[in-house]
C-alpha cells in the first residue's frame, strides 16, 4: 500500500509535465486549476473508500466470507454510480461554482473549461475506483491495487505524450488521457474484484430500504468527516494567501512534508484497516486490539524515521523544492515544526485506520470535529498575531488532538467490551 501510494501522485505530475511544456503557460495555469476542482470533489468523496475498505474487510471475517463480501462489492459500485452520474448532471453549477472561487483571467478559463468538460466525463469511473480500490483493500489484495495503480498511471504518462505531442490535442489531450486511465484502472478493478466473488449473483434484499440507510449513514458520518478535515487544511492556504505572496508560497512548500507523511502513514493505516476489519467480522476483541497495537509500533517506527529524515535533509528537501533563496531561508524557520510532525500526526493516521477497520464512522466525525472546532480553530486564533506560524501550531495541535481523541475512544469501547458491536 505504501508503494501504490508513492504512485498515485505521478499522474498528476505527469500531467503538470506535460503541460509545463506547452508553449502558454495559461494552458498549465488552466488545466491545473480544472484539474483541482475535481480533484477536490473526488476527495471529499473519499469517504466511499474508507467505507468500502471496512465493510469489505469485515465481511472478509464473517463465516460467508464470499456472500457477505460480493454484497458489499455490489452496494458499493451501487453508491459509487449513483455518485458518479449526479458529478455528470451537475458538472455545469460545479465548473461555475469552481470558476467563481478561482477568479482566472479570461485565457486561463478559456483552458480551464476545455480541461473540465472532457475530464468530468471520467467521473464515473473515478468513482468506481474509490469503492473498488477500497473493497480490494479490505479483501487484501494489495498486491493488485499495486499492479492497477502503476499500470493506470504508465498508461495515463503514454497517453499525455500521445495525445499532446503526437496528435495535437493540447489541453483535452491532457484530460482524455486521465479519463482513459481511469476506465482503464476501474476495468482492471472489476475483473480481479469480480474474480473474489466469481458465483455469487446479487441479491434484490442487498438494495432494500434498511440496507440503504445503514450505507447512507455510514457515507454521512464519513463525509461529515471529510469536510472538517477539508476545512482546516483549506483555511491554511487560503489565510496564509491573506498574509501575502511569501506565506502562501511557504505553506505550499510546507505542505509537501505533510504529503510525504500521508504516503508512509496512510500505507499502514490501510493495512490496519483491512486487518482490523477483519477481526470485527470474525468478533475477535483480542485480534482488534492485537493488530491495532501491532500498527501502532510500526506507525511509530515509521515518524521516528520520518522526524530523523526531516531533520536530516530538510533543509534539502526545501531547496530541491524552490529555487528562490529567499523562500528556502523563510521555510526553514518552520523546520523544527515538520521534525515534530510526524511524531504528532502518527497517531490520527493510525486511529483513522482503526475506526475505518471498525466502521465507526461516527466516532471519525466526532474526533474530527471537535479538534477543528475547539483545537484548530482557538489555536490560530489566540496564536494569530504571531503571523502565519499560528496556522502551522494549530495544524500541529490539530492533527495531535484527533489522534488523542480516537485512541481514547477506542480505550473506552475496549474498556466496555464494545470494540465488535
Amino acid at each position: 500500500m505504501i508503494l501504490a501510494n508513492v504512485t498515485t501522485p505521478l499522474l498528476g505530475l505527469v500531467d503538470t509535465a506535460v503541460l509545463g511544456h506547452m508553449q502558454l503557460p495559461a494552458m498549465l495555469a488552466g488545466a491545473s486549476v480544472g484539474a483541482l476542482i475535481l480533484t477536490q470533489i473526488y476527495w471529499l468523496c473519499g469517504f466511499l473508500r474508507m467505507s468500502s475498505t471496512g465493510l469489505s474487510a469485515q465481511a472478509r471475517g464473517v463465516k460467508d466470507t464470499k456472500i457477505a463480501s460480493a454484497k458489499v462489492l455490489w452496494q458499493t459500485m451501487m453508491v459509487a454510480l449513483l455518485l458518479g452520474l449526479g458529478l455528470l448532471v451537475f458538472q455545469a453549477p460545479i465548473l461555475y461554482v469552481g470558476v467563481a472561487l478561482a477568479s482566472p483571467t479570461l485565457e486561463v478559463q478559456q483552458h480551464l473549461v476545455a480541461y473540465f468538460d472532457v475530464r468530468v466525463f471520467g467521473a464515473p469511473a473515478a468513482m468506481l475506483n474509490l469503492a473498488l480500490i477500497g473493497w480490494l483493500v479490505g479483501q487484501q489484495k494489495t498486491r493488485s491495487v499495486l499492479i492497477i495503480q502503476v499500470v493506470g498511471n504508465l498508461l495515463n504518462a503514454g497517453l499525455d505524450v500521445l495525445f499532446v505531442y503526437g496528435l495535437g490535442m493540447s489541453v483535452p489531450g491532457v484530460a482524455l488521457a486521465s479519463i482513459i486511465a481511469e476506465y482503464s484502472m476501474a476495468c482492471m478493478a472489476l475483473w480481479v474484484a469480480f474474480k473474489q466473488v466469481v458465483g455469487v449473483k446479487p441479491d434484490r434484499a442487498w438494495f432494500n430500504r434498511a440496507a440503504r440507510k445503514i450505507l447512507m449513514k455510514l457515507n454521512g458520518n464519513m463525509l461529515l468527516r471529510n469536510l472538517a478535515l477539508q476545512g482546516c487544511l483549506a483555511f491554511v492556504t487560503i489565510q496564509g494567501a491573506r498574509l501575502g505572496e511569501t506565506p502562501a508560497a511557504i505553506n505550499a512548500i510546507l505542505m509537501q512534508f505533510f504529503v510525504l507523511i500521508a504516503l508512509g502513514l496512510d500505507g499502514i493505516a490501510y493495512a490496519v484497516e483491512a486487518l482490523v476489519g477483519e477481526a470485527k467480522g470474525a468478533q475477535d476483541n483480542h485480534e482488534i486490539k492485537r493488530r491495532t497495537y501491532q500498527g501502532l509500533v510500526w506507525s511509530s517506527a515509521v515518524a521516528v524515521i520520518y522526524s530523523l529524515a526531516f531533520y536530516l535533509f530538510g533543509e534539502t528537501i526545501i531547496a530541491l523544492l524552490t529555487e528562490h533563496q529567499h523562500l528556502v531561508s523563510a521555510a526553514l524557520g518552520y523546520l523544527p515544526l515538520m521534525v515534530i510532525l510526524p511524531l504528532l500526526a502518527h497517531w490520527c493516521f493510525l486511529y483513522d485506520g482503526v475506526f475505518v477497520g471498525l466502521t465507526r464512522a461516527d466516532a471519525m466525525r466526532n474526533s474530527m470535529i471537535f479538534s477543528a472546532l475547539l483545537v484548530f480553530f482557538p489555536l490560530w486564533y489566540v496564536n494569530k498575531d504571531i503571523g502565519n506560524i499560528s496556522l502551522w501550531y494549530a495544524l500541529l495541535g490539530f492533527v495531535f488532538a484527533r489522534g488523542a481523541t480516537l485512541a481514547l475512544m477506542f480505550y473506552r469501547l475496549d474498556k466496555h467490551g464494545r470494540l465488535c458491536k
